[in-house]
């Protein structure tokens, strides 16, 4: 049986650390190789791949998305790309947007370059629904024209616009999903449900911003992986989908279950002025995905915030290493 060789940026991060995992093991496919491609930025772990170490097929190579030469290498020895790695967290692109627009809009115009260059099959782009901006009502559909409202925002929407560019001017099979709010193991303690979760857990306040009555929608990590992957196998060159968790909250909800999770009272809670440009209320609609490819989120928001809450609670080591894990430099690493 032929093997595709599948190139997964960001992969040592949360999401695209699940991925790999997901892929690689036991209800995985049986016809994948894969190679991790990471820069190993502060939000990386090496700890994260533990589960996949000394799986067939399995490589690890440090590097950034940025390097034309280490990007050409890899790219000719794959099949097919899943782009996770980006920078991520709204609140440092407000801070300095200079990073988030070298990875994010750069290093994936580099790996496209590349995928045009080596006649990759496949290049599924993971996008968020942060590019469609803030809406009072209803969901966005594909369709929806983009109006980001923060420097992370806007850099992901023009790696999108690249990559469809890709597909439009030189054929490249290019896939986006665009997801909602994702929650779950492994996420790095600065977005809110690690945040919270590891400071009530140490005894410390929560920052709640503004009013608290920013909506989101939830989506769990295995409901995301399952469906980027039914966008890599099943989905349509050039086309968008939608990925949602179908649970909407505003923060101060979400707030009350993390605290009754954690046996905390709201005298933990601290509110702290509201990030500038705070959109109010993101929702996608995610029909074309159920349509199209079968999609459905499967797990239930207080099952799995349940499951997270105790994964943190048991990987105390995990979260606490995160917070001070030195950079990793290198080439090739035995993971």
């Amino acid at each position: 049986m032929s093997q595709t060789r599948i190139l997964v940026t960001g992969g040592a991060g949360f999401i695209g650390s699940h991925y790999v995992r997901t892929l690689l093991g036991p209800l995985g496919p049986d016809d994948v190789s894969v190679t991790v491609l990471d820069a190993f930025t502060y939000a990386a772990m090496p700890a994260n791949l533990d589960e996949v170490e000394g799986a067939p097929g399995f490589r690890l190579v440090v590097g950034d998305i940025c390097d034309p030469q280490t990007v050409d290498r890899l790219m000719a020895a794959h099949d097919q790309v899943v782009h996770f790695a980006a920078e991520s967290h709204v609140d440092r692109s407000l801070v300095s947007s200079a990073e988030f627009v070298r990875t994010n809009v750069l290093g994936t115009q580099v790996l496209l370059d590349a995928a045009l260059r080596h006649g990759i099959s496949t290049f599924v782009h993971v996008s968020t629904d942060e590019v469609y901006g803030s809406i009072a009502n209803g969901s966005c559909a594909e369709e929806q024209p983009l109006n980001p409202n923060s420097p992370y925002a806007a850099s992901k929407a023009s790696s999108d616009l690249l990559a469809l560019v890709y597909h439009r001017s030189h054929g490249l099979d290019v896939r986006i999903t665009r997801c909602s709010n994702n929650y779950g193991h492994h996420q790095y303690p600065e977005k809110i449900i690690p945040l919270f979760v590891t400071r009530l857990m140490d005894g410390h306040k929560v920052p709640l911003y503004g009013d608290g009555l920013h909506v989101r929608d939830w989506l769990h990590i295995d409901d995301h992986v399952r469906a980027i992957e039914l966008v890599r196998t099943r989905g349509r060159a050039g086309e968008v989908y939608n990925i949602g968790g179908g649970t909407e909250l505003n923060n101060r909800e979400l707030t009350q279950l993390l605290l009754d999770a954690c046996g905390a009272s709201w005298d933990r809670v601290e509110y702290v002025t509201d990030r500038k440009g705070h959109d109010r209320r993101y929702s996608v609609d995610w029909q074309k995905a159920h349509t199209e490819l079968g999609y459905k989120p499967q797990k239930d928001m207080t099952e799995g915030l349940a499951e997270t809450v105790a994964w943190y609670r048991d990987h105390r080591d995990w979260w606490e290493n995160a917070r001070t894990a030195p950079v990793v430099t290198g080439g090739t690493v035995p993971c």
